[in-house]
């Protein structure tokens, strides 16, 4: 059973959840404050995070931070903020999705589902993804299906796999930009623009209205299976 540790500082919003979630046969913890988050999860072992920003004692993003120094397991930030440049820094820090308050149960549960079915290491990742009418060999680079052969460039390759080897995750522009181009490139953002529509063009049905390889506006990019 998936094991859930949820962070927040308002008493309803933890009793809700640890309600909805039990009565979805997840196993819950709570944490009012930041150090004891911090110690439940050394503790309990969560496989997920769902965390507040504005703690009582310590910045949400300092919490990641401290996670993300031994455990690699999927946070999903839960915010009454909602200016970009909150949500950009908590992914930077290393939060895998980000949840604005209010929020529906509905949507917390389909982003839950969506980042515990990536949480095998990249290495494990399924060497066979399938967008619409392609599938995506990542192991051979090859691309088969669909009427049209389909080719990309090295580029294109490398931030198709970054993204598809994180199915549901939100990965910020920064990261991509770090990672596909490098650290000189990191306020490039035009390039990420024009690489991902190439990349809608040769793959989706409607490029103008992409099913798969979707924009999160002013935070950056996601792959939905």
């Amino acid at each position: 059973m998936t094991r859930i540790l949820v962070v927040d500082d308002e008493p309803q919003i933890l009793r809700a959840l640890r309600i909805n979630l039990r009565a979805r046969r997840y196993d819950v913890d709570t944490a009012a404050d930041g150090a004891s988050a911090l110690q439940a999860a050394t503790h309990h072992h969560p496989d997920l995070v769902v965390l507040d920003l504005g703690l009582p004692d310590m910045e949400g993003t300092d919490v990641i931070r401290g996670l993300r120094g031994w455990t690699s397991i999927p946070i999903i930030v839960l915010s009454g903020r909602a200016d970009s440049g909150d949500k950009v820094d908590a992914l930077d820090a290393g939060a895998d999705d980000y949840v604005t308050k209010p929020f529906g149960i509905d949507e917390l549960l389909a982003r839950i589902r969506a980042v515990t079915r990536r949480t095998r290491p990249a290495a494990e990742a399924p060497p066979s993804v399938t967008i619409g009418a392609h599938t995506v060999d990542l192991a051979a680079h090859t691309i088969t299906g669909g009427a049209d052969d389909v080719h990309l460039t090295p580029t294109e390759w490398q931030l198709l796999e970054h993204l598809l080897r994180h199915p549901g995750k939100l990965i910020t522009q920064r990261s991509l930009l770090q990672d596909v181009w490098g650290p000189q490139y990191l306020t490039e953002t035009n390039y990420l623009r024009q690489y991902m529509a190439r990349l809608r063009r040769k793959l989706e049905a409607d490029p103008a209205r992409p099913r798969h390889l979707l924009t999160e506006p002013g935070m950056g990019y996601r792959f939905r299976p």
